[in-house]
């Protein structure tokens, strides 16, 4: 709904100058005293008038306008719409991070608390007919996730039984920096020791209750799309094999990433406020380094954060108002906007070709992000990838009412089901056979890529047979591929056969999760795999063109992923061919991107207007919930040294401090994984006021409020944290004092809450 005020600077005051002009007065009065006293009374008499005159025609011209934007909302298609979020921070302290597969980065803190963000969209007429979108600050979506989130729908109760396998798309931020130890499969388990119960239960219990949330306030409401270009978002990190498309495709396009974001507006007919935006763009989550060990959102967690906090001061945004940042196809995209350079003293970047610097190695190739200078393990250019983002949000949510598109059509649609790729045959569009193949990844997985490179002397963009033949032995040991996988896999060489090893479980999927989505106009696609830029451009395309065939507006076709299940990457045939890391990472064979296309396209008569069949859900993947290894150890109990108790202060803040200094206290601590705190904080600033009181007016959600957990005896159980504000971020001058919230853990008896505090500073 339009701001009622807008019109009033546009509209007559409804009396002209002459009017307002102070009337003639009679000659006989010819004392200036009293002329004088007369001519007071008759302006404050006018001055009345005129503002009566102005209210009642803001009342008239107010109520005008409500009749009018009333009329003009009938117009306008309505759904149910709801947005909920909540906290799915798991165990930030030593459990290995999920996305670079680095056994080093072990958490040791938490820069900000990780979300899942939910959004239902429903038919206002048949709400049976809904979906809900999940956007949740980790490294992807996740096939025991989706059960876990299941499985705590259906607990819930039958006013939850709407939910099910077709219409739920969980998704992943694609953020590198948060807990692992939560996936389905045993690959990507390896460098976490296993799976975590605690890690796993975190993200499904805040996903449960996002989802909850976001279906307690579904009301009627109206959806708006609107989109922008944000330039330096982000850069291909894979050009080499970007390069090897077709030369008359890429001319069709303006860039080497998709550089549009696209928004979704929810807004609620009660009252015009905005209760949530959802957007996609595709940037991949790795702005904080490979050895950083703070836990984050990442950019995208830095751009839900300020655009949801800029939302608090917005009269049309609601109390509540929840951002998605949705990735999309990101799987060549990269954060690091100034390209790859080597860190070898050469002052060279690194090769186009391979991504290697002066000695034939990619270990000294690092991506660098605008702020790489600041030697922060990539915190301030996460902070500034997330912030452009943010802006080109906050951007389109500003000019949506004047250059959006309104979502039309009432119909809500959407679609599931499960196809095994091992072998899977199917037609192309110009009648040619093809096959996709059980999973394998090739040698330039291992290499890793410019945002951070692998171990040990794999390079990328080995197509052929490999440089060094003792790793083609150590591949072998795990299964060697046969030859019908070899060739179905050409012209990657194989290093793990993983599709076709299931002991003592499955090691990756081969049954993927094929899903769509849609409302009015707007299409959304579901991919579980990372699209390069060009596969998700050719995918969307073959959308576009099958839609336009049964929707009476043009459509708008997203893709939202990784989705569901990690099924890695999916690169274009011709970026497969080159086999750099993207291609080596695309599981399913050359066709891979061919398949996906035929699965969804092929599907989409479930989508059309009148449909009301539902697919089978075909063979499930398999559930390792019950069947999990872990190596991860428990916490066995906190202790405090002599003479110090549990939140004691070691290190007090200094009395004073200038705004953009970094403030640092220590206390005496125990394990954060005895009590995650989620919808709470491990960490506190508060401020005091004019009567003495002190208010929290920041939490561990903030971007610069650090915790950071170490052991100081591992055989007592002691441990230290300490508690820095960064404040050149958002800080205000004032008195302020810092707080600890911790639970300890004796070898006998229950866990137990304490808290500490440090002594008052000045900030100024």
């Amino acid at each position: 709904m339009a701001d009622s005020s807008a019109g009033l600077e546009k509209a007559p005051l409804g009396i002209s100058a002459e009017e307002a002009k102070p009337p003639a007065r009679s000659r006989s009065f010819s004392m200036a005293s009293l002329t004088l006293g007369r001519a007071r009374s008759a302006l404050s008499v006018l001055s009345v008038f005129t503002l009566l005159s102005v209210l009642l025609f803001s009342a008239i011209s107010s109520a005008k306008l409500h009749k009018f934007n009333k009329f003009a909302n009938a117009d306008r298609q309505q759904y149910l719409i709801g947005v909920g979020k909540a906290d799915i921070t798991g165990p930030v302290v030593e459990i290995n991070f999920a996305g670079y597969a680095n056994l080093d980065q072990t958490g040791s803190g938490l820069r900000q608390r990780l979300y899942s963000r939910a959004f239902i969209i429903a038919d206002a007429n048949n709400p049976n007919d809904r979906f809900v979108y999940l956007v949740l600050d980790t490294q992807s979506g996740d096939t025991a996730m989706r059960n876990g989130l299941l499985d705590g729908l259906k607990a819930l109760g039958s006013e939850y039984s709407v939910y099910g396998q077709n219409n739920i798309a969980l998704t992943g931020t694609h953020s590198h920096s948060g807990p692992g130890a939560w996936f389905n499969y045993l690959l990507p388990q390896i460098t976490s020791l296993g799976w975590d119960k605690q890690s796993y239960q975190a993200i499904v219990n805040g996903a449960v209750l996002s989802v909850q949330r976001a279906h307690e306030n579904l009301q009627e409401g109206y959806l708006d799309v609107g989109s922008t270009d944000i330039s330096d978002g982000a850069i291909n990190r894979s050009l080499w094999a970007y390069l090897n498309n077709p030369d008359e495709e890429r001319a069709q396009y303006n860039a080497e990433t998709d550089i549009t974001m696209t928004l979704l507006r929810f807004q609620r007919a009660s009252d015009g406020k905005n209760i949530g935006v959802l957007s996609w763009f595709p940037v991949h989550g790795t702005s904080m380094l490979g050895n950083n060990t703070h836990a984050s959102g990442d950019n995208k967690g830095v751009a839900a954060w300020l655009l949801e906090s800029a939302m608090a001061d917005d009269p049309n945004a609601a109390e509540g108002f929840v951002a998605g940042f949705s990735q999309a196809n990101v799987g060549d995209t990269t954060p690091n906007v100034l390209g790859a350079w080597c860190d070898d003293g050469s002052g060279q970047q690194c090769s186009l070709e391979n991504s290697t610097c002066a000695d034939g190695k990619s270990q000294s190739c690092h991506g660098r992000g605008p702020e790489f200078q600041a030697l922060d393990l990539g915190v301030k250019s996460c902070h500034e990838m997330g912030r452009r983002q943010f802006a080109g949000a906050q951007s389109i949510y500003n000019s949506i009412d004047s250059s959006g598109t309104p979502v039309t059509g009432s119909s809500v649609k959407s679609f599931h089901f499960f196809q095994d790729m091992r072998y899977f045959n199917f037609t192309l569009p110009d009648g040619t056979k093809a096959q996709t193949c059980p999973a394998a990844l090739g040698y330039s997985f291992a290499a890793g890529t410019s945002d951070w490179p692998g171990a040990f002397d794999f390079t990328q963009g080995e197509s052929g047979n490999p440089d060094n033949p003792f790793w083609g032995v150590v591949g072998g040991l795990l299964k060697a591929p046969g030859p019908q996988q070899v060739a179905c896999q050409q012209p990657k060489p194989i290093l793990l056969d993983v599709g076709e090893v299931s002991t003592p479980y499955a090691w990756t999927p081969n049954i993927v999760d094929v899903q769509m989505l849609r409302v009015g106009q707007l299409v959304i696609i579901i991919s579980p795999s990372e699209a390069t830029t060009m596969s998700g451009r050719r995918w969307k395309a073959a959308v576009a063109k099958e839609a336009a065939t049964f929707l009476d507006e043009s459509p708008i076709v997203v893709l939202g992923g990784p989705a569901n299940s990690y099924a890695h990457y999916c690169a274009t045939p011709e970026e497969y061919d080159i086999q750099r890391y993207e291609g080596a990472s695309t599981l399913y064979g050359r066709n891979e991107l061919n398949a996906y296309i035929n699965l969804t396209v092929s599907n989409m008569h479930y989508l059309l207007p009148n449909s009301t069949a539902t697919p089978s859900q075909g063979t499930l993947p398999p559930d390792n919930r019950n069947s999990m290894i872990s190596f991860i150890t428990g916490v066995v109990q906190d202790s405090s040294p002599l003479g110090k108790n549990f939140g004691s202060v070691l290190v007090q803040p200094h009395p004073t401090y200038s705004i953009g200094d970094i403030v640092n206290v220590t206390f005496q601590a125990a394990n954060p994984r005895n009590n995650l705190r989620q919808e709470q904080t491990f960490a506190a600033i508060e401020q005091q006021g004019s009567d003495g009181s002190w208010t929290q007016v920041r939490d561990d959600s903030d971007w610069f409020l650090v915790y950071t957990w170490r052991r100081t005896n591992f055989i007592l159980g002691q441990s230290e944290v300490d508690i820095t504000w960064e404040t050149y971020g958002n800080a205000q001058p004032g008195t302020y004092r810092v707080k600890y919230y911790g639970d300890s853990k004796p070898l006998i008896g229950s866990i137990s809450s304490f808290t500490g505090t440090s002594n008052s500073f000045r900030l100024s």
